[in-house]
């Protein structure tokens, strides 16, 4: 009995010893993963597809669609050929160990139908999964701030194989794929691998950079379709949208700049006069095409510099799907735009700003996205960035999507994109577009359009935290940068500190102060009188937030020029309504915003398409008004008593503001340490006021430091060229006064040098 137990015993060895190899492999296949493979259905190929330990060596499955051969290539040159376990591609094949039982480093060799080797690569599915349990549970949180250096695609070398890592997070698909020219945009091949957050991801070797990608997703209807990368570094220029693998190399010039701004922390009392600028018209090229970010680069932050701006705004650069737009409707938050160059170029445009000493604040759109098949929209077959309610997700406005902020992963989402903005692209800081449409649910809709938040009423809570959230997070990150908020509709505490429950901006917008003054300005000088109040009336609210007085780009889009916004029959009485709302605004506490063109008073009404009307600065009026606003500029620089105080009352005093029969306005700027004051006269009015008497709060000299009325201004000459000394005759309430010459439609500006 035991004679025969071991003759079968023995038969058995020598008849497994005889077993085909190809037998073994077929015993190995899972059919049901196989099938979920050729499919294309599979979330986590990796399980199946890529090697794994066996007792014969190492088993190595892989899925090649159309193929009938394929070898494997170990580190030794030797070919192990692969078996084709089902029609549709999908090969098995076992090769040897290495030492210890180590898997080899491996390649696929793939034929043609002639038998000719056309292909070889590495496996995919050999590498490990590059995101960390940390890194995936700080996702989730909303927390992982740095998450688009390793979501999206990244050129890196893993276990000493270069490629590209790929991850995006669509929770809902039933597979994610990365497709373009090095899969023949086949989403059958390199099927991605799904993390527990619903990230996807997957190494591709020797897929590298300035190659095209898009996502393929298939839902459970067996929908297929592709999206760009939500995190691509750069786009293919439009109207194609595929994403581009890019890892910027640029070599930044700015180290002194960087750590200066960081010293700078969060102080308000230094100088903020920003020239706001849309890149594609601010120059074109003589074939009227735009000028790139290099070419912009060489001579727009000169410009900004020598009119003596100190910040400079960029309408958005993000990327954008409409060409007719002005880009705030953004598909790419995390890729300049390529309509103007790479994002080293714009890199370099950066850097040139910080060579001339200009900070660089950027549009930065959270409060709605663009629709369309290939951005954020229905991502994953769901609402996933935006709200599946379109009275919550449809702007009603702009026809865009609105984010959902009660979602954490979108909330990590925007976040992550500030920062990238403010640390990756060196920007200065973010101006957030739209902030009242964020804040209230029934922003812009009818009775019963809108949802009302937990507690019945139109706050957008959600909204409200993510933008406490986001303050916070960018001042502790990124010390020295700024925020500034467009709302306009009253919100409390908008640049009030969030441990007061406030949203935390550095500044906001005085959209309220410019709509009264642009009310005001447009009358005729003769019935300006009775509406007074229309110009006081922003110093009772002034110290409410901290304020930035913006002739913005969207004044002149809708109602056309500054310029042709002023009053007057003659092309001079307008200069002198313009140069005069210059100069008010100078003069006036809050922090300061000009848009492009209204430095020189462009007549037309800006144009996109076009570029800046540059012919006018060679006429002697626009050059006057040219030479003015700089000279504003460089006044405002160079005395503190004009920025140093604006949030605070201490550095303001009205000396009369009810002269509305004349139309003057008459108050004081001053310094911290109150060794700069300033006296500013303003007349609203055409007429001259000769040997005015000016109450003034100290006896002292007093010298005319600016005049908007200068004939090298293009005005008439109604200035002060003597130094005026103090009497002690009584006016204004004060004891001691001066007398001035009062420029028609002008502004004077004194600085008091007190005597002994």
């Amino acid at each position: 009995m035991g004679m025969k137990r071991k003759y079968e015993k023995d038969a058995g060895r020598q008849e497994e010893k005889m077993k085909s190899m190809a037998d073994v492999v077929y015993d190995y296949m899972d059919w049901a993963e196989i099938e979920a493979v050729t499919f294309s259905e599979e979330s986590a190929p990796r399980s199946i597809l890529g090697p794994r330990p066996v007792k014969e060596g190492i088993l190595v499955q892989a899925f090649f669609p159309g193929r009938s051969r394929a070898d494997i290539r170990t580190p030794d040159g030797k070919l192990t050929p692969m078996y084709l376990e089902d029609e549709s591609g999908f090969f098995a094949g076992i090769i040897p160990a290495g030492k210890n039982g180590r898997i080899p480093r491996y390649r696929f060799v793939l034929y043609d139908a002639e038998g000719m080797a056309d292909e070889e690569f590495a496996d995919a599915y050999a590498f490990p999964c590059q995101i960390t349990d940390k890194e995936e549970k700080k996702f989730q949180e909303g927390s992982w701030y740095d998450a688009a250096e390793t979501l999206g695609a990244h050129v890196r070398t893993v276990h000493g194989v270069s490629g590209t890592y790929f991850a995006v997070w669509a929770p809902n698909a039933v597979r994610v794929s990365v497709v373009g020219d090095f899969n023949h945009w086949d989403g059958r091949y390199l099927q991605m691998n799904r993390t527990g957050s619903g990230i996807f991801e997957l190494f591709v070797p020797g897929v590298g950079e300035g190659a095209l990608y898009k996502y393929e997703l298939k839902l459970k209807t067996g929908l297929v379709y592709l999206k760009a990368d939500p995190y691509a570094a750069q786009s293919q220029e439009m109207p194609e949208n595929a994403s581009v693998i890019r890892e910027p190399a640029y070599v930044w010039q700015d180290d002194a700049w960087m750590e200066k701004r960081k010293q700078a922390g969060s102080s308000t009392a230094a100088p903020v006069a920003v020239y706001e600028v849309h890149l594609g018209s601010w120059q074109k090229k003589a074939d009227g095409t735009p000028c790139g970010y290099r070419e912009l680069a060489q001579e727009l932050p000169a410009y900004v510099g020598k009119m003596g701006f100190t910040h400079v705004e960029l309408t958005p650069v993000m990327e954008y799907p409409d060409d007719a737009s002005l880009g705030y409707a953004t598909s790419g938050y995390f890729a300049p735009t390529s309509r103007y160059g790479s994002p080293e170029d714009f890199m370099s445009l950066v850097d040139a700003f910080h060579q001339e000493g200009i900070a660089v604040i950027l549009d930065w759109v959270p409060a709605f996205f663009a629709r369309g098949n290939e951005g954020l929209s229905s991502f994953d077959g769901t609402c996933l960035y935006e709200h599946l309610d379109p009275r919550q997700g449809v702007h009603p406005k702009y026809n865009t999507l609105i984010f959902n902020y009660g979602r954490k992963e979108v909330v990590g989402f925007l976040l992550s994109s500030a920062l990238f903005w403010l640390k990756k692209y060196h920007a200065d800081g973010l101006r957030i577009n739209d902030v009242a449409s964020m804040l209230y649910l029934d922003y812009g809709r009818p009775a019963g359009g809108w949802v009302a938040n937990r507690y019945g009423g139109n706050e957008n809570l959600e909204a409200e935290e993510f933008l406490q959230k986001l303050n916070t997070v960018i001042a502790k990150e990124c010390p020295g940068t700024v925020t500034v908020a467009e709302e306009n509709t009253g919100w409390p505490l908008v640049t009030g500190p969030v441990r007061e429950q406030g949203l935390g901006f550095t500044y906001k917008w005085n959209n309220g102060c410019l709509d009264d003054y642009m009310n005001y300005i447009q009358l005729d000088p003769l019935f300006r009188g009775q509406h007074q109040d229309s110009l006081t009336f922003s110093m009772a609210y002034m110290y409410s937030e901290k304020f930035m007085l913006s002739l913005d780009h969207s004044r002149v889009q809708e109602e056309g020029a500054y310029l042709k916004l002023m009053p007057g029959y003659r092309e001079s009485l307008k200069m002198a309504n313009l140069r005069l709302t210059l100069a008010y605004m100078t003069v006036h506490p809050g922090k300061k915003l000009l848009f492009m063109g209204t430095e020189f008073g462009q007549s037309a009404r800006w144009n996109p398409e076009e570029q800046l009307d540059w012919k006018e600065c060679t006429e002697p009026l626009h050059a006057a008004v040219q030479d003015c606003t700089r000279a504003l500029l460089q006044l405002y620089r160079s005395q503190p008593a004009l920025y140093e105080e604006d949030f605070s009352a201490d550095g303001f005093e009205w000396i009369d503001n009810l002269d509305w029969q004349r139309n003057l306005l008459i108050f004081l700027r001053k310094s911290r340490d109150g060794k700069n004051t300033l006296l500013a006269v303003c007349n609203f009015s055409n007429v001259e006021y000769d040997d005015f008497r000016v109450g003034v709060p100290k006896a002292g000299k007093y010298k005319e430091i600016f005049n908007s009325d200068a004939l090298a201004f293009g005005g008439s000459g109604a200035v002060n060229p003597r130094v005026k000394a103090s009497r002690p005759v009584e006016a204004h309430e004060r004891e001691n006064s001066i007398k001035v010459k009062i420029p028609p439609l002008g502004v004077s500006v004194f600085a008091l040098r007190e005597n002994g």
